[in-house]
């Protein structure tokens, strides 16, 4: 019921420059790389499929029928009397609902979407309300002051508000784009674009799954990326969609927003890309400046650490690669800590959190642009498809500087944990008692790679 977390052995560290293939056998390599892979392998990719056809949702061993959304829920808290050790588990939220696919969390409130439709509201760990949308799994939730941004399976994006009469109560708001501009933009043939083969949409509407969501610097503009192989960017004030970017050749996995009007983009078809806002006239304008990374395997996640001095990019063979933003974004290493598809990365302080569908959490500590892997959160038994992370309150003022992270699984569950920035002698003492081969993850199922293959996250 309780995970552990193994301290990482201080040889684990970032290796520069590296190549990016490295933790793929001979034969994973070629099938990954072979245009002539059977429709039979998990590494096939029809590029004329719908998202829901052989996505990682669907290829997962966890996709079982999700149970009834009304099943009482638990929370496991860690009995142990003692003080928690730098890194540990607090407990773990439990609802049988469905696989958890997207957190956000703020202040004491903590938000979980899954693929039961439901968004749960959770206050002080405790559950506190929810709301529920009616098609479309929860892909991936942002928080804008009192509004609740939620990206959908079904490529729709929706919009709550929290009502100033009861902050329990959560009404929906609208969708993205609004009926409003629909019914406008409908009216001109020249706002079709295509988006299939003999299929046309409006440029104003995603076709196909949203994957992920992102504000900007200056928390006026949404961004949306999608499988559509587009990011649109949304004006917060009027939810106005501003511009669409053909943004790569597969399909959108993650978008992040930097400083100073820089957003990076990463895909299904294994680049990075750096992008710069510009306004034009009324609207905006993004130009495409540089292309951090091409490879065959796809990228997954994106995270820029607190500063925005660092992006760091996952992948589905299970590396992490990053660059140093204060010098151009050249290329500062790649972490290696996972044996199967990083799928969610977030940053916090000093750290960087990375989840992977091997179903760990490695806790990286910069220094520099050295990154040591300092802990090994275990505990989930299904891939971490989510990780959210805020400052510890409680912590606040003392010298160890602690946050609490959150993580979600396609176990159905959520995990809580308290990690510090600091290394005490407790980490140090356990450092010296295992072996390396004790401190690598735990690889239980190795069937899980074949769920990431398509290269939709």
């Amino acid at each position: 019921m309780f995970g552990e977390s193994f301290p990482r052995s201080q040889y684990m560290q970032s290796e520069p420059r590296m190549s990016n293939t490295e933790a793929l056998t001979d034969d994973e390599y070629t099938m990954r790389t072979s245009s002539s892979a059977s429709p039979m392998s998990p590494y096939f990719y029809d590029q004329g499929r719908l998202s829901g056809e052989g996505s990682p949702m669907m290829m997962s061993p966890w996709n079982q029928t999700a149970s009834s959304p009304f099943q009482k829920v638990q929370w496991f808290p860690d009995d142990d009397g003692g003080s928690l050790p730098q890194n540990a588990l607090v407990g773990s939220l439990v609802r049988e609902e469905g696989h958890i696919y997207s957190l956000a969390a703020t202040g004491d409130l903590l938000y979980t979407g899954s693929d039961s439709k439901n968004i749960r509201v959770w206050k002080n760990l405790q559950e506190y309300s929810g709301f529920k949308s009616n098609s479309g799994l929860v892909k991936t939730i942002i928080l804008s002051g009192q509004k609740i941004f939620t990206g959908h399976q079904d490529g729709k994006i929706r919009v709550w508000k929290v009502s100033p009469k009861n902050p329990s109560v959560h009404k929906r708001a609208g969708t993205l784009p609004t009926l409003k501009d629909i019914f406008k933009s409908s009216i001109k043939p020249s706002n079709y674009v295509e988006v299939r083969r003999h299929k046309t949409a409006l440029w104003i509407k995603h076709s196909d799954a949203v994957s992920c969501l992102s504000l900007s610097d200056n928390k006026l503009y949404l961004y949306s990326a999608s499988w559509d192989r587009t990011i649109k960017v949304w004006r917060i004030a009027d939810s106005k969609c501003l511009e669409s970017i053909h943004a790569h050749d597969d399909a959108v996995n993650a978008v992040v927003c930097g400083e100073d009007g820089m957003m990076f983009s990463g895909s299904a078809d294994g680049t990075v890309k750096v992008w710069r806002r510009e306004p034009r006239g009324k609207g905006l304008k993004h130009t495409a400046v540089k292309t951090l990374l091409k490879q065959e395997c796809a990228v997954t996640a994106l995270a820029v650490d607190t500063d925005a001095s660092m992006v760091y990019c996952g992948a589905s063979d299970g590396l992490v690669n990053f660059w140093e933003g204060e010098k151009g974004y050249t290329h500062g290493g790649v972490l290696k800590g996972h044996k199967l598809a990083v799928l969610c990365l977030t940053a916090a302080g000093t750290l960087v959190f990375s989840g992977s569908a091997d179903k760990t959490i490695c806790v990286w500590r910069r220094e520099g642009v050295i990154h040591t892997c300092v802990s090994v959160l275990t505990g989930h038994d299904g891939p971490v498809k989510c990780l959210a992370v805020d400052e510890d309150r409680e912590a606040a003022g003392s010298r160890d500087r602690r946050w609490v992270l959150y993580s979600g699984s396609l176990d159905k569950s959520v995990k809580v944990w308290s990690v510090s920035e600091s290394m005490n002698n407790y980490q140090a003492q356990h450092q010296r008692m295992i072996s390396d081969a004790e401190s690598l993850p735990s690889i239980s199922d190795s069937s899980l790679s074949s769920g990431w293959a398509s290269g939709r996250n």
